[in-house]
């Protein structure tokens, strides 16, 4: 990397760690520590609220996604919108009239302690691993650009969200995404802008719509009900539905964010905020990464993203058969190049190119089945080397045109851009897991009565734990085949059952503690053999319906549990009255 490049990327994150910092000097009470002081503007909140979900690996992924599988990833956030809506009526004006640190406090008020403990538990398991992937994604990359040790990089980014995230608490997560997101934003800009201008002088917009168009990268929309089919508008809009409600309305990380709005109504126009611009915006990086896409149609796209493998196999004694690979890639790409420039030409002269885009799909499934082989070479050098070689490379997709194609200086920018979201989404995580320890444990169950500063220092303590747990779990982490999804995954492991526990506190008032927390456990067992089941080839059900089948696993056993419960009540209470 280009020098003009390190000291974009240091200047960049100097500047933000300092100015973290710098806002946050005052801080001198556990309740500005944990829950700010209530003073954010809306667009700071919802600034805030967006940086928290867009973490690195949304930067890194999201464009390998759309690079894979056009804009069907889209469909995923459509029921955004709705949530945000149902969340300002119904749960905001909760929080606020009861003036709560966490989420989970309100379930103590509601039901118990036992059940406000069990959820609050469910989330750290949940935002502990997910802290652990949201370094992990960005140390992986960065890494084998610039050659470091795993490790180190690791450490170097956990370190960095630590210091200022001990020091300043939510005052300074807040503070530092509104800088965050803005880099962030302009960063994917110019990017989208370079893109253009390296496509052929020849290719116009519209001849590169025409083509990701013609290569099945436009559609974003599947109306077909499937189950096992991950992104459709059906699982969008009742699994992620389902997900945002319990993501926005029980997740501590984002709950802290917009608590920290001035008033309700700052915190309401905040979320309504993120509801909107939120799709625009990931469009706008899948969108980035179809033209990254059609860039790689006029240019010869690398057999394998992944620097770091091709150099591991290319100094192994499947190098000659890798070579091979290249060399009919490079053919099959000179004759896909051709048919899209036949395509196009007949698409200018209104002449029928049906035979053009079939040579099209047919080279481009010659092509995917060349990547597949140099994966399989890769798997066997694997199994002979008994350590694992990561196959899947659509997360190194963006990174690999970045520092292959991007000018120097903007190289540097981008790799700001990374670490900014890493350090945004993990600071968010860290405070929040921080303020669940002590709040909803340390608090409540252990030392309930300490001078003010005791509780300060103990919640600086629990955010520099969370963060050497955090780096922990990132060394110890193995690649899933999307790092997007897995962060989602993760969270639908748990977010059906904690919100089926939120759905029951503020809806259904008749059924109590003891059937709810009765209903928790249970929910997150079948969400757990669910996933284990489709995991071991029973069957697959796609992780957005975990949302919505752990909700109502909860719902349907909390209720069935109520009644179970009443009944004995009654028949114990006439029983008794038989005695007397």
């Amino acid at each position: 990397m280009h020098i003009l490049d390190w000291i974009v990327l240091i200047a960049i994150i100097v500047l933000i760690i300092g100015y973290g910092i710098w806002k946050t000097k005052s801080i001198s009470s556990s309740e500005s520590y944990l829950r700010g002081t209530r003073s954010l503007p809306w667009w700071t909140v919802g600034l805030s609220v967006m940086a928290t979900q867009a973490s690195a690996i949304t930067f890194l992924s999201t464009p390998g996604q759309a690079y894979d599988d056009g804009l069907r990833f889209a469909q995923f956030y459509f029921g955004l919108p709705l949530a945000m809506i149902v969340l300002c009526v119904f749960v905001l004006p909760v929080y606020y009239r009861l003036k709560v640190y966490t989420a989970y406090e309100y379930l103590e008020r509601r039901f118990d302690l036992k059940t406000r403990s069990l959820t609050a538990f469910l989330f750290l398991i949940q935002r502990g691993l997910a802290a652990g992937l949201t370094i992990f994604a960005p140390s992986i990359i960065l890494s084998s650009i610039l050659g470091w040790n795993l490790n180190i990089t690791t450490l170097i980014i956990g370190v960095l969200v630590i210091i200022y995230t001990v020091t300043g608490g939510t005052i300074a997560v807040s503070q530092t995404q509104k800088q965050q997101m803005i880099i962030i934003l302009t960063g994917l800009a110019i990017t989208f802008l370079i893109i253009l201008s390296k496509l052929p002088s020849n290719i116009s917009f519209n001849d590169a719509l025409g083509v990701a168009g013609d290569m099945g990268k436009l559609k974003a929309v599947d109306f077909k009900f499937d189950l096992s089919n991950k992104y459709n508008i059906w699982s969008a809009l009742f699994g992620g539905t389902f997900l945002f409600l319990s993501y926005f309305g029980t997740d501590q990380s984002q709950v802290q964010r917009y608590l920290s709005g001035r008033s309700l109504r700052e915190s309401q126009l905040g979320l309504l905020f993120n509801g909107i611009f939120k799709v625009p915006m990931q469009f706008m990086i899948l969108f980035v990464g179809i033209m990254v896409f059609v860039f790689y149609q006029f240019n010869q796209a690398p057999l394998h993203f992944n620097k770091s493998n091709v150099k591991i196999i290319e100094q192994s004694v499947y190098a000659d058969e890798y070579h091979q690979l290249e060399e009919q890639l490079q053919k099959v790409s000179e004759e896909k190049k051709q048919a899209i420039y036949t395509s196009i030409e007949q698409k200018r002269n209104d002449l029928d190119n049906t035979a053009a885009v079939a040579s099209i799909h047919s080279a481009l499934s010659r092509e995917k089945d060349l990547r597949n082989q140099a994966k399989t070479l890769l798997g066997n050098y694997s199994k002979k080397l008994g350590k694992k070689l990561e196959k899947e490379d659509t997360d190194y997709v963006f990174i690999n045109f970045v520092t292959g194609h991007l000018p120097t200086g903007l190289i540097g920018l981008l790799l700001a851009v990374i670490m900014c979201a890493a350090m945004s989404s993990t600071a968010s995580e860290l405070n929040a897991l921080a303020t669940t320890s002590m709040v909803d444990f340390y608090k409540r169950s252990f030392v309930q009565r300490a001078p003010d500063k005791h509780y300060l220092n103990m919640s600086r303590l629990f955010t520099l734990g969370w963060g050497i747990i955090a780096i922990l779990c990132s060394m110890l982490i193995t690649l899933f085949d999307n790092l997007i999804e897995a962060v989602n995954i993760i969270g639908s492991l748990f977010y059906g059952t904690i919100l089926g526990v939120f759905t029951i506190a503020f809806f259904f008032k008749k059924i109590k503690a003891n059937a709810t927390f009765i209903g928790a456990i249970v929910g997150e067992v079948i969400v757990i053999t669910l996933f284990l089941m489709g995991k071991n080839g029973f069957f697959q059900i796609a992780y957005l319906w975990f949302n919505l089948i752990g909700c109502i696993a909860v719902l349907c056993t909390a209720f069935i549990s109520q009644r179970i419960i009443a009944i004995k009540t009654e028949k114990q209470l006439q029983l008794n009255t038989v005695n007397k």
